[in-house]
């Protein structure tokens, strides 16, 4: 299954232009939360914000996604494929502004290669975090200087590979007492799963949708 001529059209009308926020809005495992009030009542009474950049790579023949593998010893996810990003500061100006901050430390990207097109609904994780995934294109321009204290890996997944459904296998997990079924994905060995393969849930239902 090939990505549609007109992908970057319908990313773009799927996107939110700012932040969405509101609880009734929420995804978990790449699904609305509203579906899955076990999962609500064991959420934490107070979720950390924090911001990921899904930066789409622009490359000539196909775009890419560029992904990262977390470093083994961090606190949080350690080990698993992710995104940049992580919680946001005091100091950032906005969710944007965090998402930025966070991919220029762990990767050395900065902010000139990249061109943010929306926002997709955020992601809740049961170990407390509510994430705002911000999606952008990122000019192939760009250069990698990894801070290897938080990133074992710098990768590239074709973005076609998130058109086909049967990429992602359905795994019924327990997560804090609370069963779900998590759709993962493995890609050249990678097993992505947790609130990355629930972002990329999403990110294939808008690069799908015909209106």
């Amino acid at each position: 299954m090939s990505l549609p001529e007109d992908w970057l059209e319908r990313l773009r009308r799927s996107l939110a232009a700012a932040p969405d926020h509101d609880p009734d809005h929420w995804h978990i495992a790449g699904q609305p939360l509203s579906t899955l009030p076990a999962a609500r009542v064991a959420m934490p009474a107070a979720l950390r914000a924090a911001a990921v950049l899904m930066p789409i790579v622009d490359r000539p023949r196909a775009p890419t996604l560029l992904m990262t593998a977390r470093a083994g010893h961090l606190r949080h996810h350690a080990g698993q494929i992710s995104f940049p990003g992580g919680g946001i500061e005091a100091d950032d100006a906005d969710v944007l502004a965090a998402a930025l901050r966070e991919t220029r430390e762990e990767t050395g990207i900065e902010a000139r290669f990249i061109e943010p097109l929306g926002f997709l609904p955020d992601q809740v994780v049961l170990t407390g975090f509510r994430i705002t995934p911000v999606v952008a294109l990122l000019r192939p321009e760009f250069t990698l200087q990894v801070d290897t204290a938080e990133v074992t890996e710098v990768f590239e997944m074709p973005l076609e590979f998130l058109i086909d459904p049967g990429n992602f296998r359905p795994v019924r997990r327990v997560l804090r007492g609370v069963e779900v079924t998590l759709n993962d994905l493995n890609y050249e060995g990678r097993v992505v799963w947790g609130a990355t393969a629930g972002l990329l849930q999403v990110l294939h239902t808008a690069l799908r949708r015909e209106t």
